[in-house]
């Protein structure tokens, strides 16, 4: 909370003067109120909208569907400039990590989070179990732990084993704690430098945990 109120002004203070997409709605009294500013609107039909925008709270990109129904909404488009900004303003608030995979290549990330799909890769996102900004541990002394990564200096990760140090020189190792009993694959996902403001995904850059060597975190 404290860190959601000490970003807000800023954010805002920031965002101004980029003016990204604006969602409007006419409310049941006939005026026309600001759903979202510092949007980015990825489609929009009949019966929805969808935009992505930096939600603060969870302080990571996140899509947002609309259902139209009776009221309607307005969507007011920036510019591509306009729009390369803001994903802009979103990498300075987000999470941000370099992180070396197995082969030894380093990619840095921005408003990175963890999320779980099923295994290998293969189908969708598993949306009954929410995407995360922490790391859960099995610890080798039979404890469990779940530290959000803006405690976490560094993590080295060996299968599914993880070594994490975090910014207080505490050390913390054992077994990574999937949030499911059900076979699931946790990836590391974020934006990079190469990515489209266009994008319909929140992120360009996506690795399963079990591939990554080394996340160092800013």
């Amino acid at each position: 909370m404290k860190i959601t109120l000490l970003l807000l002004p800023l954010l805002a203070s920031l965002a101004s003067p980029s003016r990204a997409d604006t969602l409007y709605q006419m409310n049941p009294q006939g005026r026309q109120v600001v759903v979202q500013r510092d949007a980015i609107v990825v489609s929009e039909d009949s019966s929805f909208v969808v935009y992505k925008h930096f939600e603060l709270k969870d302080r990571r990109v996140e899509i947002v569907r609309l259902n139209k129904g009776t009221l309607p909404y307005q969507v007011e488009t920036a510019s591509p400039d306009y729009r390369r900004q803001i994903v802009d303003i979103w990498k300075r608030f987000g999470l941000k990590a370099t992180v070396t995979d197995l082969a030894g290549k380093a990619t840095r990330v921005f408003d990175v989070y963890l999320d779980f799909y099923p295994p290998g890769g293969r189908g969708s996102l598993l949306e009954s179990i929410p995407p995360t900004t922490s790391f859960a541990i099995l610890m080798d002394n039979g404890g469990a732990d779940e530290v959000e990564i803006s405690k976490i200096d560094r993590v080295q990760i060996q299968g599914d084993r993880l070594k994490m140090t975090l910014r207080n020189g505490q050390v913390e190792e054992g077994k990574f704690l999937m949030p499911t009993n059900q076979p699931a694959e946790a990836r590391f996902l974020g934006i990079t430098d190469q990515y489209n403001p266009a994008s319909q995904q929140v992120f360009d850059f996506s690795l399963p945990l079990a591939s990554v060597k080394e996340i160092r975190f800013d």
